[in-house]
């Protein structure tokens, strides 16, 4: 074992190596239950996550939150998975430990999506 990792062992801390890549969702389904509730945040003032990727924490703003009825919550974002600035929106389902928080938004609460995309 490396001294790097010893450390990470000793004090608890999990080494990049061991950090698995998050595993995509599938979207939501009528068989699922009912429709979960879509959270969304301005533009300008979005959430972020950071996706393990490749061997490096890639950037992610969220473009939207679900809360599925059966209690799971589910993160959409945006995201260069390859590091050659091609973006791709993925859907993860939250926590695992392929993502972690890289800031929040400054909102004090997102917008209800369901009822943004009834109008």
């Amino acid at each position: 074992m490396s001294a790097s990792s010893l450390v990470a062992h000793t004090l608890g801390w999990v080494s990049t190596q061991e950090i698995p890549e998050p595993v995509e969702a599938r979207p939501w389904r009528v068989e699922d239950g009912p429709r979960p509730r879509v959270w969304v945040w301005p533009h300008g003032d979005r959430p972020a996550l950071e996706v393990w990727s490749r061997g490096r924490w890639r950037y992610a703003p969220v473009t939207a939150r679900q809360d599925w009825a059966d209690g799971r919550r589910f993160y959409q974002v945006e995201v260069d998975l390859r590091g050659e600035t091609s973006v791709c929106v993925r859907l993860y389902q939250w926590p695992q430990p392929g993502l972690r928080t890289a800031h929040r938004t400054r909102s004090a609460r997102p917008t209800d999506g369901t009822e943004i995309h009834r109008s």
